[in-house]
């Protein structure tokens, strides 16, 4: 493991146990990924490329899942290229999700609203629009500089204690402060809890969407486990992480954004808002279903493993018949999910419908070229395992010249389908 990148995580990154046990074992990915340009990281390949743990550990303590290894948050955010545009239907749910809030909440012109993670600003652009001040704060600064830029005034910082005492002292309280899926990415949770507790003001609310740990198991939502996502949430190890911060869960909701997910409602503690009855029935539901012991982890376990024979079945009829077998989509999920699947060494060449990818996407022992989607029907592979596999459909709407001449897509999650023409 490269030190000056990675480092072991021997606590939890909510309540600061060291009573971690493994839950699921993964194969290692690298700490690279295409969600940044690694180009301008000034870390050699070979640091790049090399495989970091991926296991998932749960605290004993309080009950919270995360990975054993962090990345250094400099090197993944700071040149990080992905943004809230590029995900299909996102900006449609973040539009919904503002409104929401704000008749929710009774949101006015002039309130503020900040938002960690703001990325390019999708979400504050609908709170602008609605009157109110509006404060993003993220650390890639490129993505900063053009949302502010487009009228989104944007920190390219990472949230925590300091910052948020700097904006309350410039800008006053907020009314709302929200995170969206940031919140497991972050490894200092104690300072961002701290922090949202200095800015919020005294009839404000926190609200932060992030993966619900419960629905990666349930899914096989592998997907999602890579290192930029530190945590895996659950609701009352969530819920004791905000008591311990001056804060209180008043609300949970689940909601279907990235497979499924957890919407967290908080305020400061002892707040004006009543707290809902949906806070006690999914700290009941999670203790019910066993979602602190180990049998309910061997789930993914199972599931990985029939994952992984179905396609070691399909990779070695396709080799016995001479054919490649390729891949489509190069993203943070393709990193992912090529080592859980043993496919590094047998996928020939990928295809993505960006033509902005890399020529190849590298990892421990791999170098795999990447191609555009519109050469697929030529290379004419015999199977394409679709690593984006949430967009299966339109992906194999565009691609029926392919199907047509006799090519096969693999759906691989939640578990392995074939659609062929």
């Amino acid at each position: 493991m490269p030190a000056t990148l990675v480092k072991t995580i021997e606590h939890c990154l909510m309540c600061a146990s060291s009573a971690l046990v493994k839950r699921v074992p993964l194969r290692p990915i690298p700490i690279a990924t295409p969600n940044f340009d690694v180009t301008a990281a000034g870390a050699s390949d070979e640091e790049l490329r090399a495989g970091v743990p991926l296991d998932l550990w749960q605290c004993t303590s309080c009950g919270h899942v995360q990975v054993g290894a962090e990345g250094d948050p400099e090197l993944q955010y700071r040149d990080y290229v992905y943004t809230t545009s590029l995900s299909l239907g996102l900006a449609d749910h973040f539009r919904n999700y503002g409104q929401t809030i704000v008749q929710t909440y009774g949101l006015q012109p002039n309130d503020l609203v900040v938002e960690m993670g703001s990325n390019d600003g999708t979400l504050l652009r609908v709170f602008k629009e609605a009157g109110m001040r509006v404060q993003g704060v993220d650390p890639a600064r490129r993505v900063a500089e053009q949302a502010t830029e487009r009228g989104i005034p944007t920190v390219p910082e990472f949230f925590d204690a300091r910052l948020a005492a700097g904006l309350r002292e410039r800008l006053g309280p907020a009314r709302t402060i929200i995170a969206n899926n940031v919140i497991a990415n972050i490894g200092g949770l104690g300072s961002v809890a701290d922090g949202v507790r200095t800015l919020l003001a005294p009839d404000g609310i926190f609200v932060f969407e992030t993966q619900y740990g419960p629905d990666v198991i349930d899914h096989v939502l592998l997907d999602t486990v890579y290192h930029e996502h530190l945590s895996y949430f659950l609701a009352e190890p969530t819920a004791l992480w905000l008591a311990a911060h001056g804060l209180e869960a008043i609300a949970f909701e689940h909601i279907a954004t990235k497979g499924g997910s957890i919407r967290v409602v908080a305020q400061l503690a002892n707040g004006p808002r009543p707290i809902d009855k949906s806070v006690a029935a999914w700290i009941a539901r999670e203790h019910a279903e066993g979602m602190f012991d180990q049998p309910y982890f061997d789930r993914l376990a199972t599931s990985l493993a029939a994952i992984r024979s179905d396609l070691a079945t399909i990779v070695a009829r396709e080799k016995a018949a001479g054919r490649q077998v390729a891949g489509y989509g190069v993203s943070v999920g393709t990193t992912a999910l090529l080592p859980q699947f043993d496919l590094t060494d047998e996928i020939a060449f990928l295809v993505d419908d960006d033509p902005h990818k890399p020529p190849t996407l590298r990892g421990p022992d791999y170098e795999i070229p990447v191609c555009r989607s519109d050469e697929l029907a030529a290379r004419a592979p015999g199977t394409v395992v679709i690593f984006a596999w949430r967009y299966a459909e339109p992906i194999i709407a565009k691609n029926k010249a392919y199907l047509a001449n006799g090519g096969t897509f693999i759906v691989p999650l939640p578990t392995v389908r074939e659609i062929r023409g």
